[in-house]
């Protein structure tokens, strides 16, 4: 039996098409089909039903995929112990460089297994996809994920601040409540950027927000500073590596905070995530 047939097999039980699958291995659907019938042909038990419309697991492929996912996860970690040579770290992030990234990066680079970090700047869906189909190691978020078919540890929290305009009202003061800002002034960037962190910082409002999406944060922040009562949220940490001089942030009392995640794939080694999120903790 080989761990490439499984890993197929995980990969079509979590996606239930056979496309989507072939197109997450980057190989061509055919050839997924084949492992899976070799496979089933191999155990003596038909692992996936099949029709024009669905696909879904059988009770045998239901026990299967949970074994599948334990040997591929003792195959990683044979891997690890075996001290096999790994390449570049591959973390997946936002654009903005933060002082925990920079702490983060250096704990790795000095741990008792050193490890040469590499910076992917993807979206956060396609940051998770990466992790889920072993093209990044571990991926950060800010806000809740939800996944069966990756790992998902709290490794930090931070506080969530109003940016502003150098002329809004609030500019001054030391602290602003939400209640206090215009429900009107707020923009918010699209959620298809980041869906967690876009719902962490709707969940904190007052009021749902009443001006649709403004593209991405780069025109969010400049929208807000052409405007006396435009603002926004964002977390404390990214806005302090976005080096604006025409916004500027205040905290919010009640203080709001936004938890950050490090997101690994089922197969990662447990010591392997316990080292990513000790190297992100505060």
């Amino acid at each position: 039996m080989e761990l490439r047939a499984l890993h197929y097999f995980v990969t079509v039980a979590e996606e239930l098409h056979f496309g989507r699958a072939a197109q997450r291995l980057r190989i061509v659907q055919p050839a997924v089909s084949q492992q899976i019938t070799r496979l089933e042909r191999e155990l003596g038990v038909r692992l996936l039903d099949r029709t024009s419309r669905r696909v879904r697991l059988t009770p045998a492929g239901e026990r299967v995929l949970a074994a599948a996912r334990e040997t591929l996860a003792a195959a990683a970690r044979v891997r690890v112990v075996a001290g096999e040579p790994t390449a570049a770290l591959r973390v997946g992030v936002a654009t903005c460089v933060t002082e925990r990234l920079d702490r983060a990066l250096a704990r790795l680079r000095d741990s008792e297994r050193p490890a040469a970090p590499r910076l992917v700047d993807l979206p956060v869906p396609a940051r998770l996809d990466a992790v889920r189909d072993g093209e990044l190691d571990l991926a950060l978020v800010r806000g809740a994920v939800t996944s069966t078919a990756l790992t998902v540890v709290r490794a930090w929290s931070e506080p969530l601040h109003a940016v502003l305009s150098g002329g809004h009202p609030a500019a001054g003061k030391p602290a602003v409540s939400l209640h206090d800002l215009d429900p009107y002034g707020l923009r918010l960037p699209d959620r298809d950027a980041d869906p967690p962190l876009h719902d962490a910082i709707v969940a904190a409002l007052p009021v749902a927000p009443l001006r649709p999406p403004a593209g991405d944060m780069l025109n969010v922040l400049f929208e807000v500073s052409q405007d006396p009562e435009g603002w926004t949220l964002m977390p404390a940490e990214q806005l302090a590596g976005s080096r604006s001089e025409r916004v500027l942030q205040v905290p919010l009392d009640p203080p709001v905070t936004v938890d950050g995640h490090v997101v690994t794939s089922l197969a990662t080694p447990e010591s392997c995530v316990a080292s990513y999120v000790a190297a992100f903790a505060d």
